[in-house]
């Protein structure tokens, strides 16, 4: 029979070493991996909406785009794809932009568009202020008033794009195909789109989006023989006249040829 002393000391033993022998059996590793200090988190800068949307346009002055139509029509199309796809970039919209443009305008293209509400030229294009010089009536109609404006955008201002924006699903089309009478002032606006929606008449796919795009392939054509400035100019090769369709569904732009 052990001893009280004994029995005292045997305890003692195994309350001392137990945890230095379970120690020993630790993976050397582990032991290592528990002294290494914790790496501080690395933060990832936030990207912004022009590093998300590729730039495959040099950003170009509004002068300099005057001077170079083709770039214009391609800074419109990238800023339209940017806005259908949740990633405009607002550009100068601010502050410093109000300032510089209080001294005068340097638009670098015409954009002749529908009054429809769901249709706002900077906004879908994703342009700045002192960037688009816009006409707007029902149906982008055009006529001897909207004419002057577009020459004096074209000659004073120096705006070397004409941009001839309809849209799906528009209420003056639509009436010039569907409505034999409307009434007031408004007939001027139909009488005009009437041509277009006759000539596509019978076409295969629907009677309004057919209108649509033949409508503003007409306004196209009527502006590039429309003299005696837009005509001569466009002869000149110094004038780029084009049309697109905005699409209510999507937000995208597609170019009427």
């Amino acid at each position: 029979m052990s001893s009280p002393r004994h029995t005292f000391e045997r305890r003692l033993a195994c309350c001392c070493f137990a945890p230095l022998m379970a120690l020993a059996f630790v993976h050397p590793t582990a032991i290592a991996q528990s002294k290494s200090p914790a790496k501080p988190a690395v933060s990832q800068p936030a990207v912004t909406p022009e590093e998300k949307t590729p730039k495959s346009t040099p950003a170009l002055t509004n002068e300099q785009l005057q001077a170079d139509p083709e770039a214009a029509l391609k800074v419109l199309l990238e800023g339209n794809r940017r806005f259908a796809a949740g990633e405009t970039i607002h550009p100068r919209q601010d502050i410093a932009r109000i300032r510089e443009t209080a001294k005068g305008q340097k638009p670098f293209a015409i954009i002749i568009g529908c009054s429809d509400s769901r249709v706002p030229n900077e906004i879908v294009f994703d342009q700045g202020l002192g960037d688009l010089f816009i006409v707007r009536t029902a149906g982008q109609v055009s006529t001897y008033s909207s004419w002057g404006s577009i020459e004096f955008a074209e000659e004073v201002l120096g705006a070397k794009l004409i941009f001839v924006l309809g849209h799906t699903k528009c209420g003056a089309v639509q009436a010039a195909v569907r409505v034999p009478e409307v009434p007031g002032h408004i007939v001027t606006l139909i009488n005009d789109i009437k041509p277009a929606a006759q000539r596509v008449k019978g076409q295969p796919g629907d009677e309004v989006e057919n209108a649509v795009r033949e409508n503003v392939r007409t306004q196209v054509e009527k502006l590039k023989n429309l003299e005696p400035v837009l005509a001569k100019r466009f002869r000149e090769g110094k004038l780029k006249i084009v049309g697109g369709v905005y699409d209510i569904d999507t937000g995208l732009i597609t170019l009427v040829e």
